[in-house]
């Protein structure tokens, strides 16, 4: 018999299906199908509950707004989540005079953050000349956008790879910027058909661009210039990029317009996603619900992995006494 248990899902109570078992095993014992059922089940309702938090999202702020708003926000990362989305929120000020080009929407960008550095004397050869253009940019709208510049103490820098560090994703988000085509762009990849690796690759493609010369071969203003090419996004970020905020996007949009085969679509192409980077997290919740080493083969596993992880390991003592998790499956059964 096929029981239904509402969880409190962080942005809607969503119910969670748990299929039949044959006995009343702890989550580690569970069949190897079982635990991948589980996690896709889970997976599913994070999808949702992401879509509908986009959904309401899009309903204050317009639906490019709301993608923008994901895309600065997933490009913080856990430190810096926050500054990102506050100059998300300052884009229509920004898009005032419309800057054009990759290195205006530089300027702008790094001078609202607060990570324009006045001072020159510090850098190196080509920082200097690279800063001075950008300067050059920032100081004709600087006084117009005086109310809305952030205090650089907001930005937290420590233990961050230098591929990380927020100054490189704002170099990448002001090329996004710059691309008139990338909404249009991203609609056609939704309509693509072909294998998994012909899919991720194709918005691998969409969404690296070519970086200028000074960003092509230093990681930040203060770093020597680099023997190899400094990408400005890796294939791991793709995958959270495309799980966490386009593919949500969309799925927002086809329940908004009640388009039952896109969503099919949308769905298809988030639960076959390869995985993404493994992550301390990721191991360590697969150690202690299943006892499994095991690197899990889709983004779903991962994505239903984490949302198990907030909602019952977030609320429990290290010890993982007094968890609801180990009651829930021995429960699938009545």
């Amino acid at each position: 018999m096929k029981k239904t248990f509402y969880l409190q899902w962080p942005a809607q109570r969503s119910p969670l299906i748990l299929r039949e078992v044959d006995s009343h095993p702890p989550p580690e014992q569970l069949p190897r199908a079982a635990q991948d059922d589980l996690l896709l089940q889970a997976a599913r309702a994070r999808l949702h509950a992401k879509s509908k938090a986009i959904a309401r999202l899009a309903r204050q702020t317009g639906w490019e707004a709301s993608l923008w708003h994901g895309l600065f926000r997933a490009l913080g990362y856990k430190h810096n989540t926050w500054p990102m989305q506050n100059l998300a929120e300052r884009l229509a000020a920004l898009r005032e005079n419309e800057p054009g080009d990759a290195l205006g929407w530089q300027a702008r960008l790094l001078g609202v953050a607060g990570l324009l550095t006045a001072d020159l004397t510090a850098q190196t050869p080509a920082a200097r000349k690279h800063l001075s253009t950008l300067w050059d940019q920032w100081w004709r709208v600087r006084d117009a956008l005086e109310p809305h510049i952030l205090p650089s103490k907001l930005w937290r820098f420590s233990g961050l790879r230098p591929a990380n560090h927020p100054v490189r994703r704002l170099v990448l988000l002001a090329h996004w910027l710059a691309l008139d085509t990338l909404f249009p762009r991203l609609e056609q990849w939704l309509r693509m058909d072909g294998p998994k690796t012909k899919l991720t690759s194709a918005l691998a493609d969409l969404l690296v661009v070519e970086p200028d010369a000074f960003w092509k071969w230093h990681w930040t203003f203060r770093s020597r210039c680099q023997s190899n090419p400094c990408s400005l996004l890796g294939t791991s970020r793709v995958t959270d990029l495309a799980i966490n905020v386009i593919l949500p996007w969309f799925h927002a949009r086809a329940a908004a317009g009640n388009n039952p085969e896109m969503l099919r679509r949308i769905e298809a192409r988030y639960f076959d996603w390869p995985s993404a980077q493994d992550n301390a997290v990721l191991k360590l919740a697969r150690h202690r619900l299943f006892s499994d080493p095991r690197k899990l083969a889709t983004a779903a596993q991962q994505q239903g992995l984490l949302q198990i992880t907030r909602d019952f390991c977030d609320h429990a003592p290290a010890t993982c006494e007094d968890c609801r998790f180990p009651d829930l499956v021995r429960g699938w059964i009545t």
